[in-house]
């Protein structure tokens, strides 16, 4: 099973990933790119403290930037929750306001090295993502570039996985 999960902010997304694996026991949870200051985003580190506290005690946190190198070396079931965040730490690391062309070559190369990664994963994979094709984004370079490089990882990932699934208020469509 390897699976792409999408949907809205708050759709119920993440507890449809989650469910996916319940049965696995022993899971490792990538949270792609943790602020190396969580002082610097209290609401983030409470986010991510409260989410912890909610997954089953056989499950292991990982907090990586380099979500590929996480697929590459656990061997069991793993879920990725989320590429949105994986994509905004990458853009932290590159500058934000880096040439656009040199945002897409960085972040398309990373994204086919981690869309490898999945297709090659040997154990179950659910990974979460945003959809922005229906977000609300806003209006300059910065929700442009994101919404646009976003669009082009989801699309590398789920071309490497088994099924894609819409997640909207809680509902589920595999497409």
């Amino acid at each position: 099973m390897r699976v792409l999960v999408t949907g809205g902010v708050r759709s119920g997304k993440s507890s449809y990933a989650e469910g996916l694996l319940a049965d696995k026991g022993a899971v490792t949870y990538v949270t792609p790119g943790y602020p190396a200051d969580p002082q610097a985003d209290p609401e983030w580190a409470a986010r991510v403290a409260a989410h912890k506290l909610s997954r089953p005690h056989t499950w292991t946190t990982l907090e990586t930037l380099d979500v590929a190198e996480a697929l590459r070396t656990v061997d069991g079931p793993v879920l990725v929750d989320c590429l949105g965040t994986w994509l905004t730490r990458q853009l932290d690391a590159e500058g934000w306001d880096a040439p656009r062309d040199h945002l897409q070559a960085v972040i398309g190369d990373r994204t086919a090295e981690l869309a490898a990664a999945a297709s090659g994963h040997p154990g179950p994979l659910v990974i979460v993502t945003n959809e922005v094709g229906w977000g609300v984004v806003p209006e300059h370079r910065s929700g442009r570039i994101f919404t646009d490089l976003l669009g082009w990882t989801n699309q590398a990932v789920a071309r490497a996985l088994d099924d894609v699934v819409l997640v909207v208020a809680g509902r589920t469509l595999h497409l």
